[in-house]
């Protein structure tokens, strides 16, 4: 008799939900699946059961690349002498209602 996997060796997905059309995905949570269809599923169930998504990722967490927050001044530095990046820096001119 072949043992099961118990939950905790599934693997861990991470769930984005947009709310509405036009809206970006924003992650949601974290959930364990043995795959993506049923991590698809359990993420439906879980969090949008009232209705609050019209869309879902799930992504194996093991996917995911991030930065380190204690490297933020070193990682971010470079785009910090480029002011043109941010739109405040740009005048709107006179006359333009829609930009």
């Amino acid at each position: 008799m072949s043992e099961t996997p118990s939950t905790a060796d599934w693997p861990l997905w991470e769930v984005f939900v947009r709310p509405r059309r036009g809206l970006a995905h924003t992650h949601a949570g974290s959930l364990h699946a043995p795959d993506a269809e049923l991590a698809l599923r359990n993420a439906r169930d879980l969090y949008t059961r009232r209705g609050e998504g019209v869309s879902l990722w799930v992504v194996p967490s093991t996917a995911i690349t991030a930065s380190s927050p204690d490297e933020k001044d070193s990682f971010f530095e470079p785009a910090g002498d480029k002011p043109y990046r941010h739109p405040t820096f740009y005048e709107i001119p006179e006359g333009v209602k829609h930009l």
